[in-house]
């Protein structure tokens, strides 16, 4: 379905395209539900792929699972094929697919660290207010003077106790730490536990790069993110893409305008993104749409409304695919009218009136063109998909996953040592020199006052060449006999106990002994 440089749309009474040298401009396709987006989004992803630009999308439904198996002959499918003049050959073939889950049960789990994520984002997470994101701001930055790493949700729990332990000293350089805002951030933290964000924390974390593959044969390897379950918490779904956008921007290498785009990013359900979304949130988010085309990539906004995205946002979408709206309410109409307003006006029909009138696989459709400039709108039959229509069944999950290319890399959790484990063996370290026995022990203070070798509190003792003599014979005999008794208690004292705090006893108790 590509054509010199274009992606195949489908057809108007003309063909329609997309270029993918201004593919990564962005785009729009909205429409009310059952109308034929997801259809829309797998036949882009379908045309992106065959062009070997990679693709990462969230599948809400799970249907769009079906993109990594061949579609089957369906009369209805072989209508359209007709109608937009694809003939009856028209190519049924899979895409090249991973399957992603941030909780590793449809697809290979999706990790990042705390310290990736960062405040911002996890203060959106959880849901903070400013005081209580300034605190948290404080404990970022206290694990980095300390050099303590923050990897999973038990690092960061660890590291607010510190910081809670040291507030007076924090709070005197950083401002106020208290205890109230621990206490909710701490809260927040076992919600998050407890709607599985826990195993999105940790390692092995996300390499840009796996999700920029391509095929021996040179086609895009296309990302899909089980987002079925994922939907249900839809702050963290929307926290996770803006997280990898994030990631994109950061990492990724300027590069202009490239022939083709290096990845295109479906967000489907794109108002979860700015809803009760800070401005603070939506400017990066508006500032991330508009920088990183020239990184490379392409960002696809997916949703029902076009209202659901800011007007500085919407912006900056030049490709536009428009499906059916309904208009009964007042907040419909405006939605329709702010579609139709945004099309180039075609003289042939009023936008306004078909949006309302578009059948299922209908959408009007406006695509940059030339140097940058818009289309004329015209009313499009959307091409039929290559692949399946509708869901993989688990065995065919299963075995997608098993020859996967990055399974090996993210099916096995790393926990290595971090801020939970240095803080703990600190306080273990802090609590065993608080309990420790003086130096010397009991045994040596007893020998010593059996054999007058106790020391005296400032008193000098006058001895005759006889007890001296005595003396020193006896303190050599107890000396080789307590340092056979101290090896074989302390042998058998460490074997018993086995542990760093068996260990500590035996140095307490046969302190001097064993120094000597």
């Amino acid at each position: 379905m590509i054509e010199d440089g274009k992606i195949f749309i489908g057809g108007s009474g003309k063909p329609e395209y997309l270029t993918l040298k201004l593919a990564n401009r962005h785009g729009l396709v909205t429409g009310a539900t059952g109308t034929g987006k997801t259809v829309t989004l797998q036949i882009l992803a379908e045309g992106f792929s065959a062009a070997g630009v990679p693709v990462f999308c969230a599948d809400i439904k799970g249907d769009l699972s079906g993109i990594a198996e061949a579609g089957t002959p369906k009369d209805f499918l072989q209508k359209r094929a007709d109608e937009i003049g694809l003939g009856a050959d028209y190519p049924l073939e899979a895409c090249p697919t991973v399957f992603w889950d941030l909780f590793g049960e449809q697809g290979h789990p999706i990790r990042t660290t705390i310290s990736d994520m960062g405040p911002l984002l996890l203060a959106r997470l959880m849901n903070l207010n400013d005081v209580q994101e300034g605190v948290l701001n404080i404990a970022f930055r206290i694990a980095d003077e300390d050099g303590l790493l923050l990897l999973d949700l038990k690092d960061l729990r660890a590291m607010l106790a510190h910081v809670a332990e040291r507030a007076s000293e924090i709070s005197a350089l950083y401002g106020n730490v208290a205890p109230a805002s621990i206490g909710a951030i701490q809260r927040a933290l076992l919600v998050l536990e407890q709607q599985g964000a826990d195993h999105f924390f940790g390692e092995t974390a996300l390499d840009i790069a796996d999700l920029m593959r391509t095929t021996r044969d040179g086609r895009g390897v296309v990302s899909v993110l089980a987002a079925d379950k994922l939907i249900n918490n839809p702050r963290l779904y929307a926290t996770f893409l803006l997280w990898l956008l994030s990631e994109l921007f950061e990492e990724l290498p300027e590069v202009g305008d490239p022939e083709q785009p290096r990845l295109v990013f479906f967000f489907d359900e794109a108002h979860l993104l700015f809803d009760e979304a800070p401005k603070a949130l939506v400017d990066k988010v508006e500032q991330v749409v508009k920088l990183i085309r020239s990184k490379g990539v392409g960002v696809y906004f997916v949703t029902q409304n076009p209202l659901d995205v800011p007007e500085s946002v919407l912006a900056q979408l030049g490709n536009r695919i428009q499906h059916a709206l309904r208009a009964y309410t007042p907040r419909e109409q405006k939605a329709v009218r702010v579609a139709a307003e945004t099309f180039r006006p075609n003289p042939a029909f009023n936008a306004f009136e078909v949006i309302t009138q578009l059948g299922v696989g209908e959408a009007l459709v406006s695509v940059l063109e030339g140097k940058g400039v818009p289309s004329m709108v015209e009313r499009t039959l959307i091409r039929p998909p290559a692949s399946r229509l509708g869901p993989l069944a688990p065995a065919e999950r299963q075995a997608i996953m098993a020859a996967s290319p990055v399974g090996a890399i993210y099916d096995r959790e790393i926990d290595r040592e971090s801020a939970f484990e240095m803080l703990s063996a600190a306080a273990t370290a802090k609590l065993e020199q608080a309990n420790a026995p003086p130096a010397g022990g009991f045994l040596g203070g007893l020998i010593g006052s059996i054999f007058g070798t106790a020391p005296t509190q400032g008193k000098r003792t006058t001895m005759t060449t006889g007890q001296r003599m005595a003396r020193d014979v006896t303190r050599t005999v107890v000396n080789q006999v307590a340092g056979k008794v101290a090896a074989d208690v302390g042998k058998r004292m460490a074997g018993s106990v086995g542990s760093s705090v068996g260990r500590a006893v035996v140095r307490g108790v046969l302190g001097s002994l064993l120094r000597r």
